[in-house]
C-alpha cells in the first residue's frame, strides 16, 4: 500500500491538472461558438457561387479544364489538421481517412499521389512516416482568415490546372453538433455536375461579357473558396474535440480524486488503528 505523503502528492497533482483541463474545456467552449459563427457564415457563399456555377453549367458544353474528367495518373490530397494535440481522436481520424485512401487507390506508391497539409500535427506525422508531403501550412490562427491559407489553396488549385494533378481531394473533420464529427473526403477539382447538385440553381443570369469568360475567373474562386470552407467546418470540429476531450479529462480526475481520498482515509484509519494497538499492547506489556 502507498504511504500518506504518495497518497496526498497524487491528490494535489491531480487537483492541478483537473483545474487546467477545466481551464482548457473554458477556453474551447468559447472558441467553438465562434468558429461555429465563421462555418455557418461562409455556407451562404458557398451556395450562392454554386448556383452561378451551376446556372453557367447548365446546357454549356465547357471545354475549361476545371470542368473536364481526365485519365488519374496523379492524385493530389490536401490534409486538414490541428497545430496542437489534446484534441480527442481529432487528428486521428483525420489522418487514418488519408493513409487509408492513399494505400487503397496508389499501394503507396510516391509517384502516384502527394500531399498538401494544414497543421504541424499532420505535418510531423506524414513526414516522419515518409508519405510524399509537398507543402505545408502551420501556425494558423484559432479563426482563420482566407489570407492564411491562400497561397496553398492557391497552390493546389495551380497544380491541378497546369496538370501536375489529375483530381483534387481535401480531407478534413466535418463539424455536425458537439459530440459529433464525421471525417470526410471532398473532391475539390474537377468540378463536377454532382457537386453542385441539389444547390437550387433556379435563378435567371445574364452573363458579361460570356460564360467562358466567367469561368476562367470563378472556377479558381470557387475551387479555393471549398478549401478555405473545409477549413472553417475542420476548426469548429477541432474545437468541439478538444472541449469534449477536456470534459472527459476533468470528469475523470474528479473520479480519480475521489478514489484516492477514499484510499488516503483508510491508509490513514489503519495507520491511527496501529498506532492505538501498540500503545494498548505496550500498557498491556507494563502491567
Amino acid at each position: 500500500m502507498s504511504s500518506l505523503r504518495e497518497i496526498k502528492t497524487r491528490i494535489t497533482s491531480t487537483k492541478k491538472t483537473s483545474q487546467i483541463t477545466k481551464a482548457m474545456h473554458m477556453v474551447s467552449n468559447s472558441k467553438l461558438r465562434r468558429a461555429e459563427e465563421n462555418a455557418k457564415s461562409f455556407y451562404p457563399y458557398m451556395d450562392k457561387m454554386q448556383d452561378t456555377i451551376a446556372s453557367i453549367g447548365s446546357g454549356n458544353d465547357s471545354s475549361h479544364p476545371m470542368l473536364t474528367k481526365r485519365p488519374v495518373k496523379k492524385t493530389g490530397y490536401l490534409v486538414v489538421t490541428s497545430d496542437k494535440g489534446l484534441a480527442g481522436p481529432y487528428n486521428a481520424n483525420v489522418l487514418k481517412s488519408v493513409t487509408q485512401q492513399i494505400k487503397e487507390r496508389h499501394n503507396d506508391n510516391q509517384e502516384a499521389y502527394a500531399i498538401l497539409v494544414i497543421g504541424r500535427v499532420g505535418r510531423d506525422f506524414l513526414k516522419s512516416r515518409g508519405y510524399n508531403v509537398i507543402g505545408e501550412v502551420t501556425g494558423l490562427p484559432e479563426q482563420p482568415s482566407f489570407k492564411n491559407i491562400k497561397e496553398i489553396a492557391y497552390n493546389a488549385v495551380n497544380r491541378f490546372e497546369i496538370g501536375e494533378f489529375d483530381e483534387l481531394y481535401v480531407h478534413f473533420s466535418h463539424f455536425i453538433t458537439v459530440l459529433e464529427q464525421v471525417v470526410q473526403e471532398r473532391r475539390v477539382l474537377p468540378v463536377s455536375q454532382d457537386n453542385l447538385s441539389g444547390s437550387g440553381a433556379t435563378a435567371s443570369y445574364e452573363f458579361e461579357p460570356d460564360k467562358e469568360a466567367i469561368l476562367e475567373v470563378i472556377l479558381p474562386q470557387y475551387a479555393e473558396s471549398l478549401i478555405y470552407g473545409a477549413l472553417l467546418d475542420a476548426k469548429a470540429s477541432e474545437h468541439a474535440s478538444r472541449m469534449t476531450a477536456m470534459k472527459n479529462a476533468t470528469d475523470n480526475a474528479k473520479e480519480l480524486i475521489d478514489d484516492l481520498s477514499l484510499q488516503y482515509n483508510r491508509a490513514r484509519q489503519a495507520a491511527i488503528t496501529q498506532q492505538i494497538t501498540e500503545i494498548v499492547g505496550g500498557a498491556a506489556a507494563l502491567e
